[in-house]
């Protein structure tokens, strides 16, 4: 059950990148992390309300910051990056999510790390330095920086995943997404407020499909996600849950590809280098 879920997530999240690039096509980034995570949390509210007896009181607190740097923070960051970096290329940059886990969970929550895990740490970094400054000159001067706010999310997806493992057992996975999503959603929505979304949406036709594409990935990477990825870490450990980033780069490749998006050699050697480094932490004993 666990590898079944695991497929089905890398599937899932791997699709997000395009339906982000879709939706950014008539939305801000800001307008469309604060969709996502409105129309997510809307997606679980029933479920929200009939957890709110769930968490122990001192819970609310993780909840909360499993919200923060688990959902809304990451929902506008990888939006940002994807206005100038392509939706693969964002996709590869997430498998970085399995080597912060492991560092934040040796630092804050005295998880083993191993001399080869150290080294999966190297290369992981050295195959992120190789695919952000690969490319064309033009592409170096002004898109590659942008794949430093996907990996300033994946930081951020660590941090949660340990929260998750370690402070909020005993909470059942839809209820833990729900209330987590219940948390910042009120954020997203009173932000969402701010911009120009509605008036996009009563003036601009295709600003109505572009919204189906964020609702898919609200609803299914963010909401849906959130819900099995909550059980998969559950039911195994915080590293065997994050080698989704084995596939979903894949995923998110093919995608791109598909769309339209050039991908340079060089851009494959840096993919490769990081799912090595990858692989060593998750194998490394």
């Amino acid at each position: 059950m666990a590898w079944v879920i695991l497929a089905g997530l890398s599937l899932i999240w791997g699709t997000s990148f395009i339906l982000i690039k879709k939706g950014l096509a008539v939305f801000s980034s800001d307008e469309l992390g604060a969709l996502r995570i409105t129309i997510a949390t809307l997606a679980l509210l029933p479920f929200a309300l009939k957890g709110l007896k769930a968490p122990a009181p001192g819970q609310w607190k993780f909840l909360l910051l499993s919200g923060l740097i688990g959902n809304l923070i990451p929902a506008f960051l990888f939006a940002y990056a994807e206005t100038q970096l392509a939706s693969g290329l964002a996709g590869v940059l997430n498998s970085l999510t399995a080597l912060f886990t492991l560092i934040i969970g040796a630092i804050f929550f005295q998880q083993k790390i191993t001399l080869l895990r150290v080294l999966g740490i190297l290369i992981g970094i050295a195959g992120t330095a190789v695919l952000i400054f690969s490319g064309s000159a033009q592409e170096n001067s002004s898109n590659s920086f942008y794949g430093l706010y996907v990996v300033l999310a994946t930081i951020l997806y660590g941090g949660s995943l340990n929260v998750i493992k370690h402070c909020l057992a005993g909470i059942k996975p839809l209820t833990m997404a729900s209330l987590a999503l219940l948390t910042v959603g009120p954020l997203a929505f009173a932000y969402l407020c701010t911009t120009s979304a509605f008036d996009k949406l009563a003036t601009q036709p295709a600003a109505w499909e572009a919204l189906g594409y964020i609702t898919l990935l609200a609803v299914f990477s963010t909401a849906i996600g959130l819900v099995f990825y909550n059980k998969l870490i559950h039911m195994t450990n915080t590293l065997f849950a994050s080698t989704s980033t084995y596939l979903m780069p894949i995923v998110a490749l093919i995608w791109g590809v598909a769309d339209g998006e050039t991908i340079h050699l060089m851009h494959y050697a840096g993919m490769a280098i990081i799912l090595g480094g990858v692989l060593l932490v998750n194998r490394a004993k």
